[in-house]
């Protein structure tokens, strides 16, 4: 499971080439490759109107993306969480 993350965290960070944004994230693949739970609603650090939110746990984080409910659904936010600080961002 920890592959996935790092795999995720790879093709958040990386580039096709060094002139190129970064590699866009869909949903469709975060879906499948990383183990996650559905929120009711987004972190307030990552509303916004027409998105969407999922969340993970790796290490003592919690890790919140922010997907756009349009097209391809791209990830068009994130944010990390540590738990002593979960409960009052995520209520």
């Amino acid at each position: 499971m920890t592959y996935k993350i790092v795999i995720l965290a790879c093709l958040l960070a990386s580039s096709a080439l060094a002139d190129q944004a970064p590699l866009p994230m869909e949903y469709e693949l975060f879906e499948t490759a990383v183990p996650h739970v559905d929120l009711e609603e987004c972190p307030v650090a990552l509303q916004g109107p027409g998105t969407f939110c999922r969340a993970t746990v790796h290490h003592d984080e919690i890790h919140v993306f922010a997907f756009s409910e349009d097209g391809d659904q791209s990830l068009v936010g994130f944010k990390s969480y540590p738990f002593e600080k979960a409960a009052s961002v995520l209520d």
